[in-house]
């Protein structure tokens, strides 16, 4: 081999760990930037400023969270998908609702989370609890459901349209025989007088969100939407507990890049999240704040995300619920 050749093949071969990873940055060279679709002080930001942290010492270049609201995390999960940026630095935290209702839920969905997201890991989840006013005689799931069909109709609040709080009402409503009408608000403040005050008769708000007004015995909690009874709310039954599977729903968190990046960067951002997720510090944080740690590979989140949209189109399409324009 002549000398040109030689010193070609050298340098070729140094190339190539940077041309498979396809951007030639290693991961923490650059920022991280988080993007979410909704606003700071919300469940998603909570879980990305939680994650960013816990990121930090093994990406020195640090962590962004950037908030993107709008479009029920429409607007950012769009950015995502159309980002030309594709070495890892650039992901999208993103929720049950844009990335396995949304499809169901909107005419014309700017992006198409199978196709142009790939699945780094599952963060968290959140589970909710189904509470109803003081004022409310039921004190079980099961006198709440026989009540509930003795009313004309039952008016549940919710956080918005599209919301899994709307689709686990409509669940709740569907398989008791409940008359139930959806109640959407604009905020979670503003549904939260409504139970509060009486004005809607049960409402599925997150865990984390309610316990402070079970606890003051302002609400009644009669079950956790979750596989098993809830930290915050341990004296309160989970559906599956209650021998009620079909009412078992939550909503989760995870990490998608750009579908064009890489399955080698992909595969370190999920080691890298893995190991963070793994600190007991983080983990502690994050089930202080009324989340479960999942803590899933891009494999097993992939899959979650295909069951998940499946689910939720059936129940959007017996709701009959008119998709979004």
């Amino acid at each position: 081999m002549t000398q040109p050749n030689r010193r070609a093949a050298l340098l070729g071969a140094a190339l190539l760990p940077l041309l498979a990873r396809g951007a030639g940055a290693a991961i923490g060279d650059r920022p991280l930037r988080l993007v979410l679709g909704f606003p700071p002080g919300s469940g998603p930001d909570l879980v990305a400023r939680l994650l960013a942290e816990g990121l930090r010492e093994a990406l020195p270049a640090g962590v962004v969270v950037d908030n993107k609201p709008g479009a029920a995390g429409a607007i950012a999960a769009q950015e995502v998908a159309r980002s030309t940026v594709a070495d890892g630095s650039v992901l999208l935290l993103g929720e049950v609702g844009q990335l396995a209702m949304a499809p169901s839920t909107y005419a014309r969905l700017p992006y198409d989370p199978a196709r142009d997201f790939a699945p780094v890991a599952e963060v968290a989840a959140v589970d909710f609890a189904f509470v109803v006013p003081a004022a409310v005689p039921a004190r079980t799931l099961a006198e709440y459901l026989d009540w509930g069909r003795s009313q004309p109709a039952v008016f549940l609040g919710t956080f918005g349209a599209g919301t899994p709080g709307h689709f686990g009402a409509a669940i709740l409503a569907a398989q008791a025989g409940l008359k139930g009408e959806p109640t959407h608000f604009r905020s979670t403040g503003d549904a939260m007088t409504a139970v509060l005050g009486g004005a809607v008769q049960g409402m599925f708000g997150t865990v984390a969100l309610v316990a402070p007004q079970v606890r003051d015995g302002r609400l009644r909690a009669l079950a956790v939407t979750g596989p098993v009874r809830s930290a915050l709310l341990p004296e309160v039954p989970s559906v599956v507990e209650l021998g009620r599977p079909d009412l078992a729903f939550d909503a989760w968190f995870g990490l998608v890049a750009p579908a064009a990046t890489p399955a080698a960067v992909r595969g370190e951002l999920e080691a890298v999240v893995l190991r963070a997720l793994a600190a007991p510090a983080l983990r502690a944080r994050l089930q202080e704040a009324g989340f479960r740690v999942a803590a899933r590979g891009g494999a097993e989140f992939g899959t979650l995300m295909r069951e998940e949209t499946v689910r939720w189109a059936g129940v959007v399409k017996a709701t009959g619920f008119r998709a979004i324009e």
